[in-house]
């Protein structure tokens, strides 16, 4: 919404922004005319929350805790509920004890009220009246019951001096700007007495429940920590204890050393056992190397000896041979023992390549070397094996006792540990509970609020809030009427301004006429309305003018979503600019009564026609219209057509083809919704000829006025179709 449309939208419900706010104002000018006087007492209090210097101030978090929270713990413990009984008892035990009204303590109006309240069968709290603790008591009974009195009535009731509700509204403490050291009370009611002495019973009861609060506070803090403190010693004397019973168990005077001694000693025996294991596999290195000797000699007498039987069997075969050669055997023995011959041969060669290689060995070595170093080895090995026996067992113990220590150091680790914990557990609570005492002696001694300035008595009334209540109440009148017009103006869907009208249809108004009550009357209305039809009729020339594309003569079509939205009053305008121009008109127009007939008057030719059921598919206007008419396009310039309300009938599809021109005409105080932009969409899907938007008797100052000096002379005698107002029946 712009600037323009809410100062016109204020214009159009000024009696709305006058009336409405006239009206609350006096309400509460009526309402407020016997308004009680009313009376403020006041009191001033030092609480030392911030600068107050006590046995807590050298301590930096001191004055961190003393603050604001510190003020809300004040002011909470005032507006409670056991506070505001005490002020309500300690109030009413000295107006029961009155005999009659006193003007420092209880006027007349209060006086004769508590007397009423005070049903028969209780007024023996008057006669008790002389003893004042025992009224005292007798009261804080009655208040406190769980059965219904006159005295907790009283306290219960919103509109007496007595009720909590009451006295936890008026109450009022709050800190003074810039410092929370300074409280500053008050107490308004409309009798001064009242107001003074609950402002001064308020204190009272705030000091005495404030400071006992304190104190128990920090009683139980010390009780808390006390035995947190007690639970500490005992874990701490246990941690001790524990630890002795471990060094006396495992006879350990200094574990650190003496692990540290047991880890030198057999690192010191892992070398020596390496060194030693080095020095048996030496021996045993060349113990083996020795017997690979002593093997190979006895391959030698092997040798030897194979060299000496087969040197036997040669001969054995040699001898045979020469004797079968002697004596003259066959030759097939001979032959045969020729072979064995020359085989034993063969087998000696063999045994002797053997032999001399066994015998020619680069390392063969004497075997009786062999011998004595074989023993000397032998030895050294088995002296290495018995002394790595002895590392062994050593290192076995070594190994038994750092598995023994292994545990006891976690165990004296967790000891110690528990011990150091302990220590600091219980040196922490026995400064906390030092850090307690502390604060509860500082409490002790500077735990109380002081009074500055003490409750006074007001002499003269608070200044009448009525003119107030009255201007609040014009304030409240100029809201509503406010509101009322926003509502009026979010949930009212009709077009009132040429912007709203764009904004809603999508489409720029291209005219837009004012109210026109007095046609024939030469007004500012029909002077604007003049010449907007002056200025629509150049639009619609200059739109036909350049579309080509349709048969002549034009046809313009009028068009409305709605009826009686001026569709009539706005062709008859137009027929007469064309008829005052000259030009022959033919107007085509709905029946309304079904009596009218074809008429002429002067350049315009009226042809009614039926909506017929099948108007949808009329496809040109002669035959939409009767063929007694006479119906000739040709005679005519300009042709407007008139179509009836979209919104009850059906759209000339084929009809709105040959149409050059659509004028959508808008009544300003027409809805427009959601029916009348689908049937919109509608018809601009229908055609695709220009439409102009012509918004109908809108209402404020959005159309310009021409001056008198360009004023056109007021319209022509009005013609037949001029019957119909600005909004027609159509």
């Amino acid at each position: 919404m712009t600037i323009e449309v809410f100062l016109r939208l204020l214009k159009q419900h000024l009696l709305w922004f006058i009336l409405i706010p006239v009206v609350a104002a006096g309400t509460a000018f009526i309402v407020t005319r016997n308004q009680p006087k009313v009376y403020k007492s006041q009191a001033t209090l030092y609480t030392g929350l911030v600068s107050r210097y006590s046995l807590l101030s050298d301590r930096q978090s001191a004055f961190q805790d003393r603050s604001a929270s510190a003020v809300d713990n004040i002011l909470t413990t005032l507006n409670s509920r056991e506070t505001l009984i005490q002020v309500a008892v300690s109030l009413l035990t000295d107006h029961l004890r009155l005999q009659h009204p006193d003007t420092l303590v209880l006027r007349d109006a209060g006086f004769q009220q508590l007397h009423k309240a005070i049903t028969p069968g209780w007024e023996n709290l008057f006669f008790i009246a002389a003893d004042s603790a025992l009224l005292r008591r007798t009261v804080d009974s009655l208040a406190k019951s769980q059965y219904d009195n006159p005295i907790k009535s009283l306290l219960m009731k919103s509109d007496s001096y007595y009720s909590i509700q009451h006295l936890g509204e008026n109450i009022k403490a709050t800190p003074r700007k810039n410092t929370n050291d300074v409280l500053q009370m008050e107490y308004e009611t409309d009798d001064p007495g009242v107001a003074q002495r609950t402002l001064r019973y308020a204190i009272e009861f705030l000091n005495q429940r404030y400071a006992t609060l304190k104190t128990s506070e920090t009683n139980s803090v010390i009780g808390y920590y006390e035995s947190k403190l007690e639970k500490a010693k005992e874990k701490l004397a246990q941690a001790e204890t524990a630890l002795r019973n471990f060094s006396e168990n495992h006879q350990v005077l200094d574990y650190d050393e003496e692990a540290k001694n047991v880890a030198a000693s057999r690192e010191a025996l892992q070398t020596e056992y390496n060194q030693e294991l080095m020095r048996r596999n030496a021996a045993k290195a060349s113990l083996d190397a020795l017997n690979q000797r002593m093997g190979q000699q006895g391959s030698i007498r092997s040798a030897n000896n194979d060299l000496s039987e087969k040197q036997k069997k040669l001969a054995d075969a040699e001898n045979k041979l020469a004797n079968a050669k002697a004596y003259g055997q066959s030759k097939a023995t001979i032959d045969q023992l020729q072979a064995m011959v020359n085989k034993a041969s063969d087998e000696l060669k063999v045994s002797a390549q053997k032999y001399d290689a066994a015998t020619n060995s680069t390392d063969a070595i004497p075997a009786q070397t062999i011998a004595n170093d074989r023993l000397v080895k032998s030895l050294e090995y088995e002296e290495s094996s018995a002394r790595l026996e002895l590392y062994k067992k050593r290192m076995n113990e070594y190994d038994a006792k750092t598995n023994e220590y292994g545990p006891l150091g976690s165990q004296l680790r967790q000891l110690n540990r528990d011990l150091t914990v302990a220590e600091k557990e219980y040196f922490d609570l026995l400064q906390n509970v030092d850090q307690s005492k502390t604060r509860r002696q500082d409490v002790a001694i500077g735990g109380t609020l002081e009074i500055l300035d003490a409750p006074d008595f007001p002499l003269l009334p608070q200044p009448s809030k009525r003119w107030q209540l009255v201007a609040i109440g014009f304030g409240v009148g100029l809201f509503i009427a406010l509101l009322l017009t926003a509502l009026r103006f979010w949930l009212d869907k009709r077009i009132k301004s040429p912007e709203q009208a764009e904004e809603m249809i999508g489409m720029p108004v291209s005219a837009l006429f004012p109210t026109v009550r007095k046609p024939q009357v030469f007004t500012k209305a029909t002077m604007a309305s003049r010449s907007m039809f002056e200025q629509l009729f150049n639009a619609i020339n200059i739109e036909v003018s350049q579309n080509t594309t349709k048969p002549y003569p034009p046809i313009i079509t009028l068009f409305s979503i709605r009826s009686k939205q001026g569709k009539t009053w706005v062709a008859n305008g137009l027929n007469q600019l064309y008829e005052n121009a000259d030009q022959r008109i033919a107007y085509c127009y709905p029946r309304v009564t079904g009596k009218e007939q074809r008429s002429q008057q002067r350049g315009i030719t009226n042809f009614p026609y039926t909506v017929r059921p099948d108007f949808m598919n009329v496809t040109g206007i002669d035959y939409l219209l009767d063929y007694t008419q006479g119906f000739e396009p040709s005679q005519f310039d300009r042709i407007i057509l008139e179509l009836p309300a979209l919104i009850n009938n059906q759209i000339p599809v084929y009809l709105l083809k040959s149409s050059a021109l659509s004028l959508l005409i808008i009544d300003a105080n027409s809805p427009w919704a959601r029916a009348e932009k689908q049937l919109l969409s509608m018809y601009v899907r229908v055609t695709n000829q220009p439409i102009l938007t012509v918004l109908n008797r809108v209402e404020g100052d959005y159309v310009d006025v021409p001056g008198r000096a360009d004023a056109i002379q007021p319209l022509p005698p009005a013609q037949e179709n001029s019957i119909y107002s600005q909004r027609n029946a159509l």
